[in-house]
């Protein structure tokens, strides 16, 4: 290989970290959402182009539940968030141990919207 050429991949090596450098974003987070939302309920609906995810905390022996939070996302960020959780998941269980599966409970929720599951 010549000067020339190994000259030539070492710009090309040099553009690609300023095109990473350029895609990075600075994710600024404040006191009140640092605080985060505790849920234990989670109601997913979807449509051709989104995905809805309610965030609930559901108190025992109370009727009401609030939503807490809702997320939208597209199809293929719901695909990227369920990847991201499942490898999350498997990096914890294998720090603190397996999850262990809590019998499905069908719980009361009178919210009048369509079903979903947690």
């Amino acid at each position: 290989m010549s000067m020339k050429n190994c000259s030539r991949i070492k710009e090309l090596g040099s553009m690609k970290k300023d095109k990473v450098a350029q895609n990075n974003i600075n994710i600024e987070l404040d006191e009140n959402t640092a605080q985060g939302s505790y849920s234990n309920l989670v109601i997913v609906n979807h449509s051709p182009t989104e995905f809805v995810l309610d965030f609930i905390n559901v108190m025992p022996g109370s009727p009401k539940a609030k939503v807490r939070s809702r997320i939208i996302l597209t199809p293929q960020h719901a695909k990227r968030f369920l990847k991201a959780l499942d490898e999350n998941l498997i990096k914890y269980e294998s720090s603190f141990g397996d999850i262990k599966s809590l019998n499905r409970d069908v719980l009361p929720i009178n919210f009048g919207g369509p079903k979903g599951e947690a």
